[in-house]
């Protein structure tokens, strides 16, 4: 089953979308993350850590991917 290398899956657009969103208030995140997506807080994440390393996600989402690398390099900088 291959797929075409230049498009996003289903789960990784709407791990994008989700990241799009702003969230009210502690915990709201998580869980939309196991709601809408059926996935763990902590599996979300390396899922998404890794999806900002996928030249794919930068072409689908820049905005967000490049707001979500500016966050994550400030955390890894703070370390």
């Amino acid at each position: 089953m291959e797929r075409d290398e230049e498009e996003l899956g289903a789960r990784e657009r709407d791990i994008l979308a989700l990241e799009r969103r702003g969230f009210p208030g502690p915990g709201a995140k998580e869980r939309a993350i196991r709601e809408r997506l059926g996935l763990s807080p902590v599996r979300y994440y390396q899922l998404l850590n890794a999806l900002l390393d996928d030249p794919r996600a930068l072409a689908h989402d820049p905005v967000t991917v490049n707001r979500l690398r500016r966050v994550r390099d400030a955390r890894r900088s703070e370390r």
